[in-house]
């Protein structure tokens, strides 16, 4: 009898294997910009780090897929979730009317604005105006890039296009460009890292959500995401990113990440 049991049972876990294998979901596919510190950046020894790898790594976990992050230029982000490449957008990016128009979001999970930094010793910037004959350099394919060179033809200063964050920065300190435009967590996280880079004025009115990109086509995958990333603003908080240090869900970053994010459940009250 007991013999006969096992017998149905082992024809059971055969039978039902290839439906287990079919509710196994592929990873998600998705990239950040790499050198976006510190949303995402190197890593000792290999592979990236940063804030924008930690929310999805869990947010993928708490959906049950895997996940597949690649380290690109942002500027190929949005192109590449178009054609099919990635599933969605993991590195921050900033909500606004045109690419609502174009892409599903999730709701924002961190307050950004655009900020100026500007090389120590330089007269700090008090409105576009300042900025009349010099230059500022932007990272390709952002919101910084196309608010500069509006404001560029307005108040007559030049625009420096780079593939990366790091290369705006960098032609700040090399004296190539005046100032930078940038978001304020990665202008605020470079100064911290570099005494010659100063975090310098925060345009108030470009205040605006971070949130995930998903395909129009998509809003299944969008509404997923939407509650793994709910879930973790809403009831986790972060040992090593608490209510004293830098990061607090939906409020915005006021100084320097401290990583790797540990997610843990908020105690009861």
């Amino acid at each position: 009898m007991l013999q006969r049991f096992a017998a149905i049972a082992v024809a059971a876990l055969i039978g039902a294997s290839p439906l287990l294998a079919q509710d196994k979901q592929p990873p998600l596919r998705t990239g950040v910009d790499g050198t976006f510190a510190p949303h995402a950046m190197p890593k000792l020894g290999g592979g990236i780090e940063g804030f924008q790898v930690d929310l999805f790594t869990e947010a993928a976990r708490r959906m049950k897929r895997e996940i597949v992050i690649d380290a690109v230029s942002f500027s190929t982000l949005i192109p590449g979730m178009q054609s099919g490449r990635y599933d969605f957008i993991a590195a921050p990016t900033t909500v606004t009317k045109e690419r609502a128009e174009n892409m599903l979001f999730t709701a924002g999970y961190l307050w950004t604005a655009y900020q100026f930094g500007i090389k120590k010793g330089t007269p700090p910037i008090k409105g576009w105006e300042d900025l009349k004959g010099k230059s500022v350099s932007v990272n390709k394919g952002t919101p910084y890039e196309t608010l500069s060179k509006q404001m560029g033809e307005k108040y007559d200063f030049t625009v420096q296009v780079y593939d990366t964050q790091p290369d705006a920065t960098q032609a700040v300190l090399s004296g190539r460009a005046y100032a930078t435009l940038g978001g304020n967590t990665t202008i605020v996280y470079a100064a911290s890292k570099n005494p010659q880079f100063i975090a310098d004025l925060e345009l108030k009115d470009t205040r605006a959500h971070w949130a995930a990109p998903v395909p129009k086509n998509n809003p299944k995958l969008r509404a997923e995401l939407q509650d793994a990333l709910a879930a973790l603003t809403a009831r986790l908080s972060c040992p090593t990113l608490g209510e004293d240090s830098a990061w607090k869900p939906n409020a915005g970053i006021t100084g320097p990440l401290r990583l790797p994010i540990t997610f843990r459940a908020r105690p009861a009250r």
